[in-house]
């Protein structure tokens, strides 16, 4: 199979904005590029490419067939899985994430996150037969063993939606956790666990809190919400063949402390939450070890004998290996504390983790063979695939994807963002809190400002370009500012980028493209309660007929194409933790998606901003309005 310049083309026409421009030069001069390349070309490209971007892997019942979702260039491909040549690239929708096989193999699902559908694919013709509506940006998809019965997680909408397996009929919602993600069917077929990337709501500067959502699959029903306290971040969960034994792999934030104790335990605890019969009570245990940590696990499989478990490291570019036996002899041996986690016990990985297998760049999804004699391992920042052999755990072979072999600026850029390399002992990197370049709905207390003192909210990072200075404070005016000296010293505390990495990064960063707003019209117009809520949002006149001053009227601060004048205010939203009530005026991109609000998340909703923290009108003219009014404002600002 060639990368073709059609696929380039079509790509292109699936993005907007500034992906579009850089792709149309990359699709000008793909004939150039098709020549063989040295390696300081490799090094030294600025152009922006297509890759495959792996993202998730599936074998075939019968082994004979990998199944490949490339993210980037939106396609399904199809590889001989004994000679891992390519035998067919299948076209899916706009930034596929989740994909998972019929029980009988006959049929592959693909969630089409920004197109919000679902592909499902004929595997003897290797074409789409069907395109169904789903929820908001989905993201996992599993079938029942009776092939009944389709489930769907939706990132936005925060629920699993529920399909007729044949026709695609919705036929009710479940709720789940804040940004349902990822789904995973129990061997038996009679249960589904469900996790989510984003901390459910819990009160203004408490610890975060998930959950993995439990569905009775015949009934269509949640049965069970397993709790998994000061977890804020939680992606696949993987369950053993005797269904005995599962584990699901998170982030442990440590948010409620200054960041300068990132030298003395973390900013974060990578862990995994276990549970089943061969655990008892749920537990959670730390992936890290001292002067070493797992950054930003993603991916979990368990052998078909149960004698090991994987899960992929994105921002450590390993796999670790642990010893299933010697793991449940610790949570057995082991007094347990209190709060039934040893996600602080640095010491403790040592006990189960055999050895760190390195990969490639940002590895994510990972799959065994049905023998167990190959576990695969999509490496999706370096479109490789590494297998490895669990016997002795070492990579025996790497597979390249076909398609560019320059790595351009905007790719380093993308790789810096995501490798934890440049940290103190590697803990975190830019996606350990911009989880998968969006944001973690967490606050933090960064220590340049006095340890307890401003206390920031976690801002999306979608469409930054034309939104400077940065910074909640505006301290910064650029991202090479934000990027650069700032990071090193306060986040990274080791290593500082050279001119070249820096400039990569905020190439990417400045490039991240806003994901579609779920709030707008397809055909741009506003409905009723939105017209009205513009008219208030833009007014100039309260509601007794009196002249609101200009500089307290919401379009002042929040004017332009992003909502923001770029300019700091004083708006009354000062607690008594923070230093200046001077704050930086936040951009509305699909500010619907990011909640808490205010620039210390201590407004839960929306609403809160104004009916809690806007007593005395200084955050725009707001007390005058009704309830239905206020819903009218909020159902506009969830279109910008």
């Amino acid at each position: 199979m060639k990368f073709t310049a059609e696929q380039l083309a079509r790509s292109m026409s699936r993005i907007s904005g500034p992906f579009a421009v850089m792709l149309l030069v990359a699709l000008a001069l793909w004939p150039a590029l098709r020549r063989p390349v040295k390696a300081d070309e490799r090094a030294a490209s600025p152009l922006p490419l297509v890759y495959a971007s792996p993202l998730e892997l599936q074998l075939s019942p019968d082994g004979a067939r990998l199944y490949v979702l490339c993210q980037q260039t939106e396609e399904v491909r199809v590889l001989d899985a004994r000679t891992y040549a390519a035998v067919k690239a299948i076209p899916v929708g706009h930034v596929p994430r989740g994909m998972a096989l019929s029980v009988s193999g006959d049929r592959l699902f693909v969630t089409n996150s920004w197109d919000d559908t679902l592909s499902v694919i004929d595997t003897s013709a290797l074409a789409v037969i069907a395109t169904w509506n789903v929820g908001a940006e989905p993201s996992g998809v599993v079938e029942d063993r009776a092939g009944n019965q389709i489930f769907v997680a939706n990132r936005i909408s925060n629920d699993i939606a529920v399909l007729d397996a044949r026709t695609g009929v919705e036929k009710k919602r479940l709720l789940a956790g804040r940004g349902a993600s990822y789904l995973t069917l129990s061997p038996d077929g009679k249960r589904i666990y469900a996790t989510h990337v984003y901390p459910n709501a819990t009160p203004h500067r408490t610890a975060p809190a998930s959950e993995i959502t439990v569905i009775d699959t015949e009934r269509a029903m949640v049965v069970e919400r397993m709790p998994l306290p000061g977890v804020a971040g939680v992606f696949h969960l993987a369950l053993s063949a005797d269904g005995r034994l599962g584990a699901a792999a998170e982030y442990h934030p440590k948010n409620l402390i200054p960041l300068a104790h990132l030298e003395h335990g973390g900013a974060f605890a990578y862990t995994l939450t276990l549970f089943g019969a061969d655990v008892g009570k749920p537990v959670e245990i730390p992936l890290d070890e001292l002067e070493r940590y797992a950054s930003q696990p993603f991916g979990v499989a368990i052998s078909p004998d149960k004698s090991r478990l994987y899960v992929t490291a994105g921002g450590s570019e390993c796999v670790l290996a642990i010893d299933v036996a010697r793991l449940l002899r610790f949570v057995h041996t082991r007094p347990r504390p209190a709060s039934g986690s040893f996600a602080n016990d640095l010491s403790a990985s040592a006990n189960y983790i055999v050895t760190r297998i390195p990969v490639g760049h940002n590895p994510r999804g990972l799959a065994f063979s049905p023998d167990g004699h190959r576990l695969y391992v999509a490496n999706r920042l370096e479109d490789t695939i590494s297998i490895i052999d669990p016997r002795t755990n070492r990579v025996t072979s790497t597979v390249a994807l076909d398609g560019p072999k320059v790595v351009s600026a905007l790719r380093r850029g993308e790789q810096t963002f995501y490798t934890a390399r440049y940290s103190f002992q590697g803990q975190i990197g830019c996606a350990s809190c911009h989880i998968d370049s969006t944001f973690d709905g967490l606050q933090w207390d960064l220590e340049p400002d006095g340890f307890g003192r401003d206390i920031v909210d976690n801002r999306l990072i979608e469409d930054l370009k034309g939104t400077e200075p940065f910074k909640w404070n505006g301290g910064n005016p650029d991202i090479p500012t934000e990027c650069g000296p700032r990071t090193e010293m306060y986040f990274w505390r080791s290593e500082q980028y050279d001119g070249r990495v820096l400039a990569d990064l905020a190439l990417y960063m400045r490039g991240l493209p806003a994901r579609p707003n779920r709030w707008r019209l397809p055909d741009g117009e506003l409905t009723p309660s939105q017209e009205r809520g513009k008219a208030l949002f833009e007014r100039a006149v309260d509601r007794f007929g009196k002249p609101i001053p200009e500089t307290n009227r919401c379009s002042y601060c929040h004017s332009g194409p992003k909502g923001t004048s770029q300019k700091s205010f004083d708006v009354g939203t000062k607690k008594p933790t923070d230093n200046s009530g001077l704050l930086d005026t936040p951009q509305l991109t699909n500010t619907a998606l990011t909640a808490p609000y205010l620039h210390d998340g201590s407004a839960r909703t929306l609403e809160e901003i104004w009916t809690v923290y806007n007593p005395e009108d200084k955050h725009g003219r707001t007390n005058d309005l009704t309830k239905d009014e206020l819903n009218d404002l909020i159902e506009y600002l969830r279109t910008r």
